[in-house]
């Protein structure tokens, strides 16, 4: 036992955990209406995407010119958010940062969500999805496509893993406490926690399969965003012909990532009243990593246009006018300054790193990551090297339709969906990590 804690306050402290670990297992106010509200909107969009399958991609807004519209900016945004898992639950963990323990599980079950549906959202943008197989069977190794597809399940199936193992104590630990568990509930959680016993054979295999897949999912989560930017990357138009893209898109990938955890801990903090495992100090480790990311994002940023905008080659020339001072410019620099320079501002001052202001600034700082991704795909296309000419005048144009928002936003739902359940289902509090850290591991198991 811990030389710090009595045998009581050690009973104390794992009554707590268990109590707080099963509260949101629980029902929950609120629960049925926002998960009727999310069913809902995949409602709507699975009728959206069902006329866009019978009619074509003619219902959406993307012609031979704009072939990637939103669908592909909703890619992008979906890798970049699944890759948070990564960085706090591999990169954090393998530089032993003890804060980052009860925000690891969040990050991984934020991963999943996202990741998950990364490959719906490529679907979507199909107009013959049944030929998605061909991919699979007649796939070149030369491909981007196929690389990223690779990648893509490879980083969904180690999150995965990285998510279930740690969870393995705690099943075994909520089994034996929550005696009012639905039989489902408990059959699952008595396959998943693997025959559990907690012996110290046990915890040295987990602590070693933890490590072993934080150090696997590093490169293979650098790889899932440096592929997806090569498929921009590697063509030769104006806007997508450089070099930095790939350490440009894992940035801002962690951006986006660092907002949304920031965003859960908030709801888990204020709906479950976790507030002890949530705290003050967490958000304000949050808030620095968010500025410190924020900030290599920003380089990255500047690299993107300065270098360009140096040469000034006839076509870079083109699409510069329309970000800076064309048709693009309002989304533009709204994106730079309220999305990413006055985020940046905020969060160096300790006030903007307290639970409710960081929140604010994460919120802004995703809607800001997920139109900066509109403006990496659409003004490019919007400018080839041959003139737009003799075609509709709808050519000349992208503005998505209502069904591309429908669409979107039942991707998002489903993510949501998924993300829910996951928090509803399996506990959220890390328990035996911090039970071991504070030194009570063997009474943790012994807990009944």
């Amino acid at each position: 036992m811990s030389e710090s804690l009595t045998k009581e306050e050690t009973r104390i402290l794992l009554d707590k955990y268990a109590e707080d670990a099963i509260r949101p297992l629980k029902n929950h106010r609120g629960f049925l209406a926002w998960m009727g509200f999310l069913i809902a909107v995949l409602g709507v969009a699975g009728y959206a995407y069902y006329l866009q399958l019978t009619t074509g991609l003619g219902a959406t807004a993307m012609r031979d010119y704009i072939s990637w519209g939103l669908y592909i900016a909703n890619f992008v945004f979906f890798i970049a958010v699944g890759l948070v898992g990564m960085l706090i639950s591999a990169v954090l963990g393998l530089l032993k940062m003890q804060w980052a323990k009860p925000i690891s599980r969040v990050s991984e079950i934020i991963a999943l969500g996202f990741v998950m549906i990364a490959g719906l959202v490529i679907v979507s943008d199909m107009g013959r999805p049944d030929r998605l197989l061909h991919l699979f069977m007649y796939g070149r190794v030369q491909s981007p496509i196929v690389w990223d597809v690779t990648v893509v399940m490879t980083y969904t199936f180690i999150s995965m893993l990285l998510y279930i193992l740690p969870l393995i104590p705690d099943l075994a630990f909520i089994k034996k406490k929550m005696k009012d568990m639905p039989t489902w509930q408990y059959q699952l959680y008595n396959v998943l926690s693997l025959g559990w016993i907690g012996t110290p054979e046990q915890y040295k295999l987990l602590h070693k399969s933890i490590r072993m897949l934080s150090i696997i999912i590093v490169p293979v989560a650098l790889a899932i965003h440096t592929v997806t930017s090569w498929l921009f990357a590697a063509t030769l138009r104006s806007g997508w012909d450089t070099t930095v893209f790939g350490p440009y898109f894992v940035s801002g990938a962690f951006v986006s990532g660092a907002a949304g955890v920031i965003i859960v801990m908030y709801v888990l903090r204020k709906n479950y009243k976790l507030k002890d495992y949530f705290t003050d100090y967490h958000f304000d480790m949050m808030g620095k990593l968010l500025v410190f990311v924020s900030l290599l994002y920003a380089y990255f940023n500047l690299n993107e246009f300065l270098v360009p905008a140096y040469k000034m080659r006839s076509g870079e020339a083109v699409h510069l006018h329309s970000l800076f001072q064309g048709a693009y410019a309002g989304l533009f620099w709204s994106v730079q300054i309220i999305g990413m320079g006055l985020p940046i501002l905020f969060m160096i001052f300790k006030k903007g790193r307290k639970p409710n202001n960081l929140t604010f600034i994460a919120a802004i700082v995703l809607i800001g990551a997920f139109l900066k991704r509109y403006i990496i795909v659409i003004p490019t296309l919007m400018h080839p090297y041959l003139p737009i000419q003799n075609v509709p005048d709808n050519f000349h144009k992208y503005f998505p339709t209502w069904i591309e928002m429908a669409v979107t936003a039942g991707a998002f739902s489903l993510a949501l969906i998924i993300i829910t359940i996951l928090l509803k289902v399996f506990p959220v509090i890390p328990m035996w990590e911090l039970a071991e850290e504070k030194g009570i591991s063997e009474e943790f198991e012994k807990y009944d």
